[in-house]
């Protein structure tokens, strides 16, 4: 039973997803290595919220009650008692893969371990634990809460059950979770980038100006 979900990173993406499972009634522990970056973390999720009851989309109860179930820690050693864990650091292969190791020691043996990488295989991350068969992606696309599509990848060891317990997850935050095998770019950034490529290519051969 998924109860407690750990975040780490607070930038854009790590406070969107922080926001999203805290509004659908998990209690988030947000992890940075700083103070101010959680801070700052806290008041943008407050605005983001805020949003929503302006727009009559949220009660000014519910905003409330989803902050009261966010905590923020400087230490992946407070995501010991976490359920389920979402890394959302920086887009580097090797720094995952040491987040992921220290992960693999400090949570409990059947936490799923989730990257929010747009790119970078799930397969090496899994490889630094010894529980691969409990990772996979979780890429949600920006802004977190408004866009409804999370790429799910699924790594060479991944399993089915822990595919199914994160699509499920997914559901729960009223996203769509749509399985993507583990090849560079997976699907969303393999069609993205050909498009910006073409766009530069339009602005340098003078079919139209950037603007």
């Amino acid at each position: 039973m998924i109860k407690t979900v750990g975040v780490i990173g607070a930038g854009t993406m790590g406070n969107g997803i922080a926001q999203v499972f805290a509004q659908s009634g998990f209690s988030v522990t947000l992890v940075d290595v700083a103070e101010p970056m959680l801070d700052r973390a806290r008041t943008t999720i407050e605005k983001s919220l805020g949003k929503f009851v302006e727009k009559g989309k949220l009660t000014a109860a519910d905003r409330d009650a989803s902050m009261a179930r966010l905590r923020t820690a400087t230490s992946v050693d407070q995501l010991a008692d976490a359920d389920y864990v979402v890394e959302a650091i920086v887009e580097n292969a090797e720094t995952k893969r040491g987040l992921f190791t220290s992960l693999d020691a400090i949570t409990k043996p059947g936490v799923i371990l989730a990257s929010n990488t747009s790119s970078i295989s799930i397969t090496l991350l899994g490889a630094a634990t010894k529980r691969p068969d409990k990772v996979l992606g979780m890429h949600f696309m920006n802004p977190v809460p408004l866009m409804t599509l999370v790429e799910m990848i699924r790594g060479q060891a991944t399993s089915d059950e822990s595919m199914r317990i994160a699509s499920e997850l997914c559901t729960t935050l009223g996203k769509t979770p749509i399985e993507a095998a583990d090849y560079p770019g997976f699907i969303a950034n393999r069609i993205l980038m050909p498009m910006i490529n073409e766009a530069i290519f339009a602005v340098m051969e003078g079919v139209g100006t950037a603007e």
